[in-house]
């Protein structure tokens, strides 16, 4: 039976979610594509299910051109949905495991790598992975998944520049530049391989690396994502432990001004809403959806996508 896709046109304050349905008993990471389309309520309005995708549909973004960006980096795919709802056709940015973008002043897009290395590379504590739980694809041409490069390309699919950037690889070691948030100035790139200890940056016009945002040592913590804010301080999302996870929000020198404390593990994506002063939180382990209040501190799981281990992407329509 055929997936039929539900997906409405896009009102102001609509809320798209991307939740594959793994059903694949083989790859813990494949299965049907899949785009919740939810109001501002969190009701849901309808499902898009995505073509030319094979694995998790995350890193959700809209554009300046009004269309909902999202990534399947397995596959190397790049999606954009119209606001009638429709998957638009393909442009080819590259043969590569991207997994998000960024918007520049100049009209160009800025993508990360998700992926570095061929998989044989992991912590000593861990030795050494058989079986990583998904098949991933490699770079046709090359015996490596990825090299985790923050690339810049015309909003048509023509290449600018590959910057060459350090990624950590994360706790598996295979986990190249997985998020990323570019500063107002539009020349700092602050990423993260998520699982790594370090919060990165890159300074994009002088094209060199620059010293990390933070820096944590082995079980020390973990970072996932930051995202700034428009005061230039920053908010990020940090696993103090196995089952603590915390959100930090830091100066632009990287002080701790506020925690928050998170319910339980598996929180990974933090993103704005329609609402400057309330976020959006997802969970990767459960597949909650929350809203937190930046000055109450207030946490709301507002909704949950039906899927364990499958929501990799959130974002609000203005209008």
């Amino acid at each position: 039976m055929t997936n039929e896709s539900t997906i409405q046109p896009f009102a102001p304050g609509d809320i798209f979610v991307g939740a594959t349905l793994l059903n694949n008993p083989d790859d813990d990471h494949a299965g049907p594509g899949r785009i919740i389309q939810y109001d501002a309520d969190f009701n849901e309005k309808g499902v898009l299910w995505t073509e030319g995708t094979t694995h998790l549909v995350g890193g959700l973004k809209f554009g300046p051109d009004g269309n909902l960006w999202a990534f399947d980096s397995n596959a190397h795919a790049v999606l954009r949905i119209s606001p009638e709802g429709k998957q638009l056709p393909e442009i080819k940015f590259a043969d590569r495991s991207f997994s998000h973008v960024n918007f520049a002043a100049d009209g160009t897009v800025l993508m990360g790598e998700h992926l570095v290395g061929d998989g044989s590379t992991f912590p000593e504590w861990m030795g050494k992975i058989e079986d990583m739980g998904t098949e991933l694809t490699k770079i046709p041409g090359e015996d490596v998944f990825g090299h985790g490069h923050i690339f810049r390309f015309t909003m048509d699919g023509e290449l600018v520049k590959e910057y060459q950037n350090e990624v950590h690889g994360g706790m598996t070691g295979f986990l190249g530049c997985t998020t990323a948030s570019l500063a107002d100035d539009g020349k700092t790139m602050m990423y993260s391989s998520e699982t790594g200890g370090r919060m990165m940056q890159y300074d994009l016009e002088a094209d060199q690396q620059l010293a990390d945002f933070v820096t944590y040592g082995p079980r020390e913590g973990m970072v996932f994502i930051a995202r700034y804010l428009p005061d230039g301080s920053v908010l990020m999302i940090k696993a103090v432990s196995r089952t603590e996870f915390v959100l930090e929000h830091l100066s632009a020198d990287a002080e701790s001004l506020r925690t928050y404390e998170l319910p339980g593990p598996g929180w990974a994506m933090i993103e704005p809403s329609n609402d400057a002063g309330t976020w959006f939180l997802t969970n990767f382990f459960s597949g909650d959806i929350a809203t937190l209040d930046l000055e109450s501190g207030q946490i709301d799981v507002k909704a949950n996508v039906g899927v364990e281990r499958s929501l990799a992407g959130i974002a609000q329509y203005a209008g």
